[in-house]
């Protein structure tokens, strides 16, 4: 008696088509489910710096002259040197370290640096820290920064996201 053990052609053949038509389906879910990360980690990053620049004017408002915010009324020469004149950050940098000048910045603060973001976050859809900047009195929908203040951020992608709406928008 011959006993051969093995796999015809015919076996080898409908295994290789099974695994190639699961590949094609998960390949497709695989893409999308990338793109939904890429998402969810630029609106993470919108949350994070928009939050800081909500903080920011918390603490540093100010109406032209009139200086309003708690810090702004302590530190004077650092608000007029690093906020807009409506309150905002003058760049996204400012986030990152705005030194106090005022007195209690060197009786009362241990640290006399005051910080709202520890790094400019990275676009995840763009891979760069360039990000699109709107001034307090800019159109939602411009493209151009007026370089006065930060009132927003948004991607400079020109891509769309899964739901259809553009990442400019979000």
């Amino acid at each position: 008696m011959n006993n051969k053990h093995g796999v015809t052609l015919i076996e080898l053949l409908i295994t290789l088509v099974i695994i190639f038509i699961l590949a094609s389906i998960a390949l497709p879910l695989t893409k999308v489910n990338a793109k939904r990360v890429k998402e969810l980690e630029l609106r993470q990053a919108l949350r994070t710096m928009r939050t800081a620049i909500d903080n920011f004017r918390n603490d540093w408002a100010r109406d032209q002259n009139i200086l309003l915010g708690r810090l702004c009324v302590k530190n004077q020469t650092s608000c007029k040197e690093s906020t807009g004149i409506t309150g905002y950050p003058k760049t996204l940098e400012t986030l990152l370290a705005i030194e106090l000048s005022g007195a209690e910045a060197t009786i009362e603060e241990v640290n006399p640096i005051r910080r709202y973001l520890r790094h400019i976050p990275l676009d995840p859809v763009t891979n760069s820290t360039d990000w699109g900047l709107r001034c307090y009195q800019d159109d939602p929908d411009t493209e151009r920064w007026c370089g006065e203040d930060v009132f927003d951020v948004y991607t400079t992608s020109k891509k769309t996201a899964i739901d259809g709406t553009s990442y400019r928008d979000w």
